[in-house]
């Protein structure tokens, strides 16, 4: 219990930090960009993107989850052989996959710019995005192997190293392309974007030669003639083409949102140019630094989906309850203190990372949707570890459908308030419908006063008194130095308030603490504290 508890919370720091790491420079960089290309630029790469993100489902196709499942149970059962040859037949799915998404995105491209998105800038970058797809699901089958092999460390690395291959590749360009205009500079973006794609490929598949040489070159393989490569196939297709579909439905019905946004704000009396760059600063500008923290939740969240699962299978509701408890009030406590920061601050995050009102405006409006948003991945891990995932697709389909019904309806109306308030509703549909599942699942009663109302009476009470202190008495600090201290602040007089009213316990302390105190003898003693109590 104590290996797999330690193993756990290693994997799980790991992620977290990688997460953190990418989020934290994504944004950044989001920032360098913006500034540098403009706002427009960014509403046009927003739009594409809805439309890449679609043709990425097709091309993937599941096969993360694919060969994640098929190496992991092969491995579990021994069975070299079968866990690489599962391998090959993923590789060669995802290859077919993704070469059919080429062709289609490359061929009609000059249709999907000129007519669906209405902008015949995009034509251009949609080519260049149709040659990337290949790389990124070869990537995702590839990563599937790590993370089935428990090797996630491997994958974490390469992905910082890719980052930075894209920072650079796009910065170049950008320095070169930027003065053609703001069709060029959408360019940039996506060529750096696609010269990041092939580097990982070539990067990945150097690093999965390596560990497979590593780990079983000298391993006495023997042929299993119980399981033909045919049954390895269909055993792929049944778990990959439920996962695809549904994953397809919700990438159109996102890439549909996306198209009509712009299309809505025009209709609402707004110039194109002036609709794409208020979409770009709410959704390439905004909404990035709102979900930025949520990679504390997400990390330790997709490692839940096994805890959960083994719960299940062995009938121990009681630790599935102490689980869904635990994580939930963590989820909670962390997203309101993360809310009441970005409302309290939300001037200052925007002028400082962007020097933008409209930006300030926007980080306010969305801050009060932070706890909703960010338990939805806590739930949704729990919910799939249970063996529910198909009840999560199915609410994140009628949640992107709804959205779209939403964005026809008040977008032409109200403008961009009118999107606002479709992810508003959405948001709340789509967590109360997984909460309630979840609670009935789990059996687990929540607490509201204790995970709901004490975390916001502590995060007022902090951000008052940060007031008192920044806009009263000290006057040393502006600017960046200042939000960093206040940031600070806030954080260091919220954890004292739950503290001191009890609303962290024993158990919330020591996982608080795990996640900054990595010695040996505090990782041992989190190990066993762990064990006794989860």
């Amino acid at each position: 219990m104590a290996s797999r508890t330690r193993r756990f919370f290693l994997n799980a720091l790991s992620l977290t930090a990688t997460a953190l790491f990418m989020r934290g420079v994504g944004v950044a960089f989001n920032i360098y960009v913006s500034n540098r290309a403009g706002a427009e630029a960014m509403g046009l790469f927003s739009l594409l993107s809805g439309v890449y993100g679609l043709f990425i489902t097709i091309a993937a196709a599941g096969i993360n989850l694919g060969s994640t499942r098929l190496v992991a149970e092969a491995l579990g059962k021994n069975d070299t052989d079968v866990a690489l040859r599962a391998m090959k037949r993923a590789l060669l799915y995802c290859a077919v996959t993704s070469l059919c998404a080429f062709v289609l995105l490359f061929t009609f491209a000059n249709f999907i710019g000129n007519v669906l998105l209405g902008d015949s800038r995009t034509v251009s970058s949609l080519r260049i995005l149709a040659l990337t797809l290949p790389p990124i699901a070869i990537c995702s089958c590839l990563s599937g192997y790590f993370n089935a092999v428990r090797r996630v460390k491997i994958s974490s690395a390469s992905q910082i190293f890719i980052q930075g291959v894209k920072i650079f590749a796009t910065g170049a360009l950008l320095y070169l392309l930027l003065p053609n205009g703001t069709e060029s500079a959408c360019i940039a973006l996506v060529l750096g974007g696609a010269v990041a794609e092939f580097v990982s490929l070539l990067v990945t598949a150097s690093l999965y030669i390596h560990d497979k040489r590593r780990h079983f070159k000298n391993r006495q393989i023997e042929k299993n003639p119980d399981i033909s490569n045919k049954d390895i196939t269909k055993k792929l297709i049944n778990i990959t083409l439920p996962v695809t579909l549904s994953a397809c439905i919700r990438s159109g019905l996102t890439t549909i949102q996306h198209i009509l946004i712009p299309r809505g704000l025009k209709a609402n009396g707004a110039s194109w140019q002036s609709a794409l760059a208020s979409y770009g600063i709410l959704h390439s500008m905004v909404l990035p630094v709102i979900l930025f923290p949520s990679a504390f939740i997400s990390s330790f969240s997709g490692l839940l989906i096994p805890e959960v699962t083994e719960c299940i299978t062995c009938k121990n509701y009681q630790r599935l309850r102490r689980i869904a408890y635990r994580i939930l009030t963590l989820s909670l406590i962390f997203a309101i203190g993360i809310s009441g920061i970005m409302i309290f601050l939300s001037y200052d995050i925007g002028q400082v990372i962007y020097d933008s009102d409209e930006a300030s405006l926007y980080i306010k409006i969305l801050a009060p949707l932070i706890p909703i948003m960010y338990i939805d991945s806590a739930v949704d891990a729990i919910l799939k570890g249970a063996g529910h995932q198909v009840y999560s697709m199915n609410v994140n389909i009628a949640d992107a459908l709804t959205s779209c019904v939403l964005v026809i309806l008040l977008v032409p109306r109200l403008g961009l308030y009118g999107y606002i308030i479709s992810i508003y509703a959405t948001e709340i549909l789509n967590t109360s419908l997984s909460l309630w599942k979840m609670l009935s699942v789990t059996g687990m009663r929540p607490r509201i006063f204790h995970q709901v109302v004490m975390p916001i009476i502590c995060i007022v009470g902090a951000t008052v008194v940060s007031n008192i202190i920044f806009r009263h008495v000290v006057h040393i600090f502006n600017g960046t130095a200042e939000l960093i201290l206040n940031i600070a602040t806030v954080v260091i007089i919220y954890i004292l308030l739950l503290t001191v009213t009890k609303t962290i316990g024993n158990d919330e302390r020591e996982v608080f603490r795990a996640s900054f105190l990595t010695t040996q003898s505090y990782r041992r003693k989190y190990i066993d504290h762990i064990s006794k109590n989860i």
